[in-house]
């Protein structure tokens, strides 16, 4: 297989690509990538499943450790006021928890960046891919329409002046048929034209896909850092209406992030599997939604010597015809002009659209050739499989980071509000505000002393 240039499967890939895999019944996959196969899904959705079981094992440890916090902790000596010993240390830990928590949130957002990245480079390999492959085909067009529209008028009008002189007339039905014998060849080399699939579409749809993941992602990390940052501002203010509510977001922030971390993990060994060796399973695919033949398709994809162009034998004809539509015009405007001066706009006509065709010629033959299409591949494969997924692995650390500091702080944070002096709950209210506790028991103790 040839390898498209620049792209070299990272060490991540290979790594990941090396983990063992299993379906439902924990019988072994391979780990070659077939997403069309029951056995290879159900190994991804196992990764997933991994996810899950790791938050049930975390919201059980949170419930078991809650419940022993809550029934079997010492009752406090009445009169008590001074914290119980240890509790600043719960404080603390809560917090470094939630930093590393912030933390993360940065992670998240580079990863969040740097997958975005990379679809975005894969999306833009396809449009420039889409715009050499219309290139083509507008060239062929425009090149048969010329060739056939110098038949219709200028050969036609040159046979008509040179009748009296059959040898010339005859020179110029043999340069018809080669200039007949150029277009049908030319017409073989719009192998894009009749394609179903458009590589805009794909793009339009990867990007539209992108936007919405994006965007998802953007609004559960600024989500993280909000309950993050007013957990720690209801630390500080010992605001225990704040910390509570703060703890249900926790909770559920918990849970979304176990989520995100079973797609990614999923999506992230999918995609090692599929970078490990790309050239046959995208063969395969665009194969069967083109219908295009294995040596155009191996010739594009693979790009080395030991395949041929295929369009190299049309090319050569093509070439062969044009030259000798070029030698059969001069060959005429010597001998017929100086007999049929009439005969010499109709030349010049045609020496000009020969020219313009050889020159769309030469283009049509670069743009041919697999280097660019296959360089684009490669652009596809870079931004797919080393900047998305480098970003992938980032956004999965993030997910494993703030479900710790999560689970952490749900641990934490029961014990650090029970801990809050009780004048919490009056500490925005007013000192001269007679429903005040404390305003109203020194109402009543001035009463008593009247």
């Amino acid at each position: 297989m040839g390898t498209p240039p620049g792209y070299r499967p990272s060490a991540w890939v290979h790594l990941l690509h090396q983990l063992p895999r299993a379906d439902f019944q924990l019988r072994p996959v391979p780990s070659g990538f077939a997403p069309q196969e029951q056995e290879y899904q159900q190994a991804l959705l196992l990764v997933v499943a991994l996810a899950g079981l790791g938050l049930g094992l975390s919201l059980i440890f949170i419930a078991v450790y809650l419940i022993r916090f809550c029934c079997c902790r010492p009752p406090e000596p009445p009169g008590a006021k001074s914290p119980p010993p240890g509790g600043g240390c719960v404080t603390w830990s809560c917090i470094a928890a939630l930093l590393v928590g912030c933390t993360g949130i940065g992670i998240g957002f580079y990863g969040n960046s740097e997958t975005s990245d990379g679809v975005s480079q894969l999306s833009s390999a396809l449009l420039h891919a889409n715009h050499t492959l219309t290139a083509i085909d507008h060239l062929v067009l425009e090149m048969v329409e010329r060739l056939d529209e110098a038949v219709r008028t200028e050969l036609t009008t040159l046979e008509e002046v040179l009748t009296q002189r059959t040898e010339l007339v005859a020179a110029t039905r043999g340069a018809r048929r080669q200039a007949e014998a150029v277009a049908q060849q030319l017409q073989g080399l719009a192998f894009w034209q009749e394609v179903p699939l458009s590589p805009v579409q794909v793009a339009e749809d990867v990007s539209f896909v992108e936007e919405y993941r994006w965007l998802a992602y953007v609004l559960l990390l600024l989500l993280e850092l909000l309950v993050c940052l007013f957990t720690l501002l209801g630390l500080a203010k010992q605001s225990k209406w704040l910390v509570i509510v703060m703890t249900v977001m926790s909770l559920l922030v918990l849970v979304l992030s176990w989520g995100s971390m079973g797609l990614e993990a999923a999506t992230a060994v999918g995609l090692s599997d599929f970078c490990s060796s790309p050239d046959t399973y995208i063969l395969n695919l665009t194969r069967e939604e083109t219908g295009l033949g294995s040596d155009i398709l191996n010739y594009y994809f693979l790009c080395n010597q030991a395949v041929s162009n295929p369009f190299q034998q049309r090319l050569t004809l093509s070439q062969r015809a044009l030259a000798n539509i070029h030698s059969q015009l001069q060959g005429l405007e010597r001998e017929a002009v100086p007999q049929f001066p009439s005969a010499q706009e109709p030349l010049l006509s045609l020496e000009e659209t020969l020219n313009v065709t050889e020159g769309n010629f030469h283009q049509l033959v670069a743009l041919l050739h697999c280097r660019g299409l296959h360089k684009d591949y490669g652009a596809a494969l870079r931004g797919l499989c080393e900047d998305a997924l480098e970003g992938l692995l980032y956004l999965l650390l993030f997910s494993l980071l703030s479900a710790g500091a999560l689970a952490t702080a749900l641990c934490s944070l029961p014990r650090a509000w029970a801990l809050f002096p009780p004048s919490d709950d009056y500490d925005d209210t007013d000192d001269d505000d007679p429903f005040n506790p404390q305003e109203s028991k020194r109402f009543v103790q001035w009463q008593s002393s009247i």
